[in-house]
Parts: C-alpha cells; structure tokens; sequence
C-alpha cells in the first residue's frame, strides 16, 4: 500500500514540477517579450527626445566644400538639426569631373559627402554610398555620385535630385548647392596670367591677386539666402580658401546677403597651409581674403591653438604644408580689427596619420558662440521691452 501511494506521489510531484517549470518558462518568454517590447519603446521615447532637443537647437548655415565642410556637419548634428549646408558647385577633379563632362550635371562629390556627414545613422551609408568602382566604364566613380545623378536625371532638375536625396536619407538639415548654373572659378596672378578652372586655381592660389566666377551674375539659389537671413549663425570654412571657401562667396547677392545678415560670421581656418594654393599664408593671409570677397571682416576667426606632434609636422613638412597658428603680432592685429579670435585644441589625429578637425569639438566652439550671441540679442530685447513698458 505504501508502494502504491509513493507511486502516485511521485507521479503527482514530477507534475506538479513539470507544470511549474512550464509556468516558468512561459513566464521568462513572456517577460522576454515583454523587455523587448520595453526596450523598443525606450528607443522610441529616447529617439523622439533626442530629436526633440536636436529640434530646438540653433540654426547654423555652413557655407564651404570638400571634407573640411562635411567633417564640420558631423559635430555640428549632434547639437542641432536646423542646419544648411552650403556647397560650392566648381570641383572638377575625378569621378565629379567626369559626371560634369559626360553627363552636363554639377558635381555630386562634395554634395554627396554632405548628405551622407548629415544622416542620421551614416556608419553603413558611408561604406555603401562611399563604394568606388575599380573596374569597367564605371572605373572611379563612387555609387553615391551615380546615384546623386540618377535622382538628377528622374526629378529633371539637379536641386530636386538632391532634394529626394535629404528626404531618402532622413538628413539632420538640408544640404542645398550655392547655385544650380554651371560655373567656372577664374583668377589672374600678379604677373597678369590668367587661371582657369579649380584645378589650375589650386596650383596658382599663393600668387593670385583677383577671383571671381564665370559667367557673371551667377544667381544663387533662393533657398540660400534665406536660409542666411533667418540663420542664428554664419560659419565659412574649413576647407581650401580659393577652390571650396571663396566660390560661395563670388556667387551674385551672397556675400552681401552675409554681411548684412544680423547673425554672426565665423571664419574656420585650416589647421595647415596647402601647397601651392596657400604656400607661406598666415591666419591674417586666410582672413584677409575672406575680407576682400565679402567685402567685411568676420566676426569671429576660430582657429587651432596646440602644435602638432614632432612627428606628424615634419612629415607635413616635407609636403609643403606647415601649421596654421596665430602669432602674437596677428593677435594684436585681430584685436585692432574687432575680429573676436578664439583659439583651442581643434586637431585629431586618424589612424593613417592624416590631421583632421576634430568635428565634435569644433561643433561645440561654435554652439558655444551661436548661444552666446542669441543670449546677448534676448538681453536686448528684453530691455527694450522693459523701456517701451515703463
């Protein structure tokens, strides 16, 4: 009988453990599922928040080419998303060149890297969009610029083209090209030679005396100059003075659009001088350009403020480059102007050895003048305000 009854208990427990282990593991499934579903709703609510914040930030108008100005969006999205890119349309070099002669379509190249330095996750855009073509009749273009051409060619327009592309790649601000007519960058040295093109401009830059655009009257896009009149903040550079900074500048109704703009100007110089183009230039050299086209000084000049290591700046050297730093006598210069200089530790080395911008601490310097200068314009308002009341 004892047999019988330990039988049936030990039939009774092992269900009884069977049914709990199955409430058990329905439970862990479900709360499986249940974190899953928390965690996404968290990525959710922090997605929304962040663009939210991201939302409210300054509006900042960048105007430039070639990677210093793409380099510059990737700081400048982590603090805001009310951003205009501004890019020159003259490159003419490699896979953008190309598409110009064959195709009569402005260059993709720097629009391109804008677009991808913009989105919102650009880890596998950069390595798709950024893909070249080692082979073939396709042999140097990148699949991002074939792809700027085909939105080109189904939307008609190049501005529209772009436009699907903002939208496509869900972009923190919009990247807007300084004009949609087909330019060419021209200059004459001070010995009276002509220069034509970006390609020779960049071999005669050091010696150039004048710059400008052909054909004349170039008109920019609308889009531009109200993005600047509406801008909190007006950031030229960094990148090559005369073939990515200046041709924005040369455009008809931006450089006065600029300096009548109650927004800051800030001038991002380069962290070193380029060969040939800006050979034996200083800072004042740099700003004293940008002076002559926009007819007006910056506001503000930011520039790097650490040398380089031994290493790195012999090899620069070597190529002709030398480090962009402000003396004590432009300090007194800049001070006499009224040009606010503001100097810090801008530079980060990459892994092939290659200085660059380092694009968060950039960005920060600038947000830090944006809400300074809109601090000041609240203070005057508000004082007006207590005027008119009393």
């Amino acid at each position: 009988m004892s047999s019988l009854v330990s039988f049936f208990a030990g039939i009774f427990l092992g269900g009884a453990v069977a049914y709990l282990f199955s409430r058990r593991t329905s439970n862990i499934q479900r709360d499986s599922k249940t974190g899953d579903k928390i965690k996404e709703r968290y990525k959710d609510v922090y997605f929304s928040a962040s663009r939210q914040r991201l939302s409210l930030g300054p509006y900042i108008v960048a105007l430039g080419g070639g990677t210093g100005l793409s380099t510059l969006l990737k700081g400048l999205k982590c603090f805001t998303r009310n951003i205009t890119a501004v890019v020159t349309v003259t490159d003419e070099g490699g896979s953008s060149g190309r598409l110009r002669q064959e195709w009569g379509m402005l260059p993709p190249g720097d629009i391109r890297n804008c677009l991808l330095a913009l989105a919102e996750d650009d880890s596998s855009l950069n390595r798709l969009l950024n893909f070249r073509f080692d082979r073939g009749e396709l042999a140097g273009h990148s699949l991002g610029n074939l792809l700027l051409l085909a939105a080109t060619e189904i939307a008609g327009d190049f501005r529209k083209g772009i436009e699907e592309l903002n939208y496509m790649l869900a972009i923190r601000g919009q990247v807007l090209p300084v004009t949609t007519e087909s330019i060419c960058l021209v200059g004459r040295t001070k010995n009276g030679v002509r220069v034509e093109g970006e390609l020779n401009i960049t071999n005669y830059g050091s010696s150039l005396e004048e710059i400008w655009l052909e054909p004349k009257g170039v008109k920019p896009l609308p889009e531009v100059l109200n993005a600047i009149s509406n801008a909190d903040l007006i950031v030229l550079g960094p990148g090559s003075l005369f073939t990515s900074v200046i041709p924005n500048l040369l455009v008809e109704k931006v450089a006065n659009a600029i300096v009548t703009s109650p927004a800051p100007v800030v001038y991002v110089c380069n962290l070193m001088t380029q060969p040939l183009e800006t050979e034996g230039f200083t800072v004042l050299d740099h700003v004293r350009w940008i002076a002559k086209v926009l007819r007006g000084f910056p506001d503000f000049v930011v520039v790097n403020a650490m040398s380089l290591p031994e290493e790195i700046s012999s090899k620069y050297t070597a190529a002709g480059s030398m480090p962009l730093l402000v003396t004590p006598e432009e300090k007194e210069r800049f001070k006499k102007i009224g040009i606010d200089l503001i100097e810090d530790k801008l530079y980060e080395i990459s892994e092939e050895g290659a200085v660059r911008h380092n694009s968060v601490k950039l960005a920060e310097c600038l947000i830090r003048i944006a809400r300074s200068a809109r601090e000041r314009e609240i203070w005057k308002e508000s004082i007006q305000f207590s005027g008119m009341s009393g």
